[in-house]
């Protein structure tokens, strides 16, 4: 890891990005609001506006099995500061409740396996993320869109950019980019190989303590990152940062706000429309292709 540098002038920008990200203001505090899918069912989401006023975009954010729209706060404050309007989706079909039935006599870790290897679960997360983006462009003029997901919701982000899967399933790749916290490598939902296709920006974090669910290496979660064709995509590694240090608990605000640097880093290079990467930062290890 890099030494301290505070006095680089590129490390001095990202301390500003993130310092964006924190500034939450009155305009992007939560609303729980509910919306209507496709089949009518409804689906509760938090929505948190755009702060100064100006919508640049909108950004979905999709939970882990059995996450709530209540989760993922600080993310959702970061995508509000800097103009995007910003939905945490709360999953019907995938969330605590369906979480729980799941577990009921098998056990937390064979319930999680079954969950997130269940197609009708990410037919449900599409209908919600339909039904999330009609709400939002109408009512946001930017045209910007990022989808960003946590374990279950990066598996989510994976197939809705493209990535092959075990499942049967075809995402509409309908994001101009991608953010997946915790990524899958090959195995119970993804084959080898399941990332060629994707050619969109997209983000990818992890920690060394973010073991998979069949207690596998937090490394399985750079294969995705290796397999990718060139063109914007990042994976940052954090030191120390295990799977629930993502998912807006309040575990560690260091890793909250390595994870919202990277983030708006990531945000500005490719507004800028050169991806390049910002000087390290300590506790990060960022790579490109």
């Amino acid at each position: 890891m890099a030494p301290d540098s505070a006095m680089n002038p590129r490390f001095a920008k990202a301390a500003l990005i993130a310092l964006q990200f924190l500034a939450v203001t009155v305009a992007d505090a939560q609303e729980p609001t509910t919306l209507l899918r496709s089949d009518q069912r409804p689906l509760a989401v938090s929505v948190y506006a755009p702060g100064g006023g100006n919508c640049q975009g909108f950004a979905l954010i999709s939970p882990g099995a059995g996450g709530s729209e209540r989760g993922y706060a600080y993310l959702a404050r970061g995508m509000a500061s800097r103009g995007y309007l910003t939905l945490v989706m709360g999953h019907p079909d995938s969330g605590r409740s369906a979480l729980r039935e799941h577990v009921r006599g098998t056990g937390l870790r064979d319930g999680l396996a079954d969950l997130i290897t269940e197609p009708e679960a990410y037919r449900s997360r599409f209908m919600d993320m339909a039904a999330a983006r009609q709400w939002a462009r109408a009512r946001c003029a930017g045209t910007d869109s990022i989808l960003i997901g946590h374990s279950m919701g990066a598996a989510t982000v994976m197939m809705e950019a493209g990535a092959r899967n075990k499942l049967g399933l075809q995402g509409s790749d309908a994001f101009n980019a991608y953010v997946a916290l915790s990524p899958q490598g090959a195995g119970l939902i993804f084959p080898e190989g399941a990332w060629s296709g994707l050619r969109k920006p997209l983000l990818m974090l992890t920690g060394t303590r973010d073991t998979e669910l069949g207690g596998a290496s937090w490394e399985t979660r750079t294969e995705a990152f290796r397999n990718m064709p060139a063109g914007c995509k990042w994976l940052g590694v954090i030191e120390g940062a295990s799977h629930m240090n993502f998912a807006g608990t309040r575990l560690s605000s260091r890793m909250e706000d390595l994870t919202l640097q990277t983030l708006g880093a990531f945000l500005e290079g490719r507004r800028h429309g050169d991806c390049r990467l910002p000087d390290k930062l300590q506790g990060l290890e960022l790579r490109a292709r």
